[in-house]
């Protein structure tokens, strides 16, 4: 007899298209975990206008134009540091460029706490993450191709001939791939759902909440469900059978844990109470030409990275330098690294930031300073990186 079904009893898969709306493959290592996938597609409601000789409506035509959106919520987890993260693509296609591995590096000597030299030729570049115990930081400057600088020190300095961690970055480019997302259930195959085309247009990054959390928003070219697919249809000769389950980690990293870098010589917070970085793309789809029902392509518009952050205020130097800033309107550098393991390492990295004038919070026993729509600047596609460690 038919029963409800679970909704714990789904599972979730992405990976990047080679063209657009063209259904990727996927493996077992595609999966990723969620809380929330939600996609929508609508069809244009065209208003006839011809005499009918009736009050009543007649129907819509089955061959409109179709807008799908979706919206996808997940959360910081662990990496193994090999491949890209199991959530990799949708970053991938917020960001643009494919991500950039570093491994293998050998610390040959510090120069000084931001400078440091390796055995090997590094291969990194502006904005590349590297790491080392349980922390991660962004290379701000290449001399050589045996030395880079960071944005702020480690913790602890990496001692001669020890090594530093693998790192993979993602970098900003002017065109954005696309994705196709899998939805599968439990239950019979008529309501699992294969989203193509999909672009993101939005991220929003809320940290110091139960999990980091990750927002993914955008457009999407179609909606592909078992019951209705007909052959040929996004490249498919066949429905998609799910891949073979296999183990899979839903461990979160807790929020609260991690560290946070601010201002033009950059200073550890340790007041931090919660802040958020939105990336909007302002993607427009290829949906008004003649000839389709879908859209063709997915085009970025102007990019727009901001923050919000909100710290406790204290009577010290560093304090009064990131207000300083605000009023004379100055660029800073800002930094979040979430959480504090190995292979459970996030970095977000905004060379330049123009903070706003911060609202005075001061209905709680201690004043609080919160600085709203903090956008960040760039020369070209380097207004942000985002890393895994």
């Amino acid at each position: 007899m038919p029963n409800y079904i679970s909704s714990n009893a789904n599972r979730f898969y992405t990976a990047v298209e080679s063209s657009y709306a063209q259904a990727a493959a996927i493996t077992p290592t595609n999966r990723f975990p969620a809380m929330r996938l939600q996609a929508q597609q609508v069809m244009e409601q065209s208003r006839r206008l011809d005499k009918t000789g009736t009050r009543t409506f007649l129907g819509p035509s089955r061959n409109g134009r179709r807008r799908t959106v979706f919206q996808v919520r997940t959360y910081l987890t662990s990496w193994s540091g090999a491949g890209q993260p199991c959530y990799g693509p949708l970053f991938q296609a917020t960001l643009g460029a494919a991500p950039q591995f570093s491994t293998g590096l050998v610390v040959h000597s510090t120069v000084n706490s931001l400078t440091i030299q390796t055995t090997n030729s590094h291969g990194l570049s502006l904005g590349s993450a590297v790491s080392y115990a349980g922390e991660i930081r962004f290379v701000t400057g290449v001399p050589d191709a045996s030395t880079f600088t960071m944005n702020a020190p480690f913790s602890q300095i990496p001692a001669v001939n020890s090594s530093l961690c693998p790192t993979l970055t993602y970098s900003l480019s002017t065109s954005l791939p696309s994705i196709t997302l899998y939805d599968y259930w439990d239950a019979a195959s008529p309501i699992n759902r294969v989203i193509t085309g999909v672009g993101v247009d939005s991220l929003e990054i809320s940290v110091n909440g139960d999990y980091h959390d990750f927002v993914f928003a955008g457009p999407a070219a179609d909606i592909l469900d078992a019951s209705s697919f007909q052959p040929g249809t996004a490249g498919l000769s066949s429905y998609p059978a799910e891949p073979t389950i296999g183990a899979f980690d839903y461990r979160g990293v807790p929020g609260h844990l991690g560290q946070v870098w601010l201002g033009q010589a950059a200073s550890q917070f340790f007041t931090l109470t919660d802040a958020t970085v939105q990336i909007k793309n302002n993607i427009e789809t290829r949906q008004h030409e003649f000839g389709s029902c879908f859209p063709t392509a997915v085009v970025p518009g102007e990019r727009q990275v901001k923050s919000r952050f909100s710290l406790l205020v204290q009577d010290d130097a560093e304090t009064s330098a990131l207000y300083a800033a605000a009023k004379q309107r100055n660029c800073i550098s800002a930094m979040l690294q979430l959480g504090q393991q190995q292979g459970q390492l996030m970095g977000i990295y905004m060379p330049n930031v123009t903070p706003e004038m911060p609202d005075y919070v001061d209905s709680d026993l201690r004043l609080m300073w919160t600085f709203n729509n903090n956008l960040a600047q760039g020369a070209a596609d380097d207004e942000i990186c985002i890393a895994f460690a």
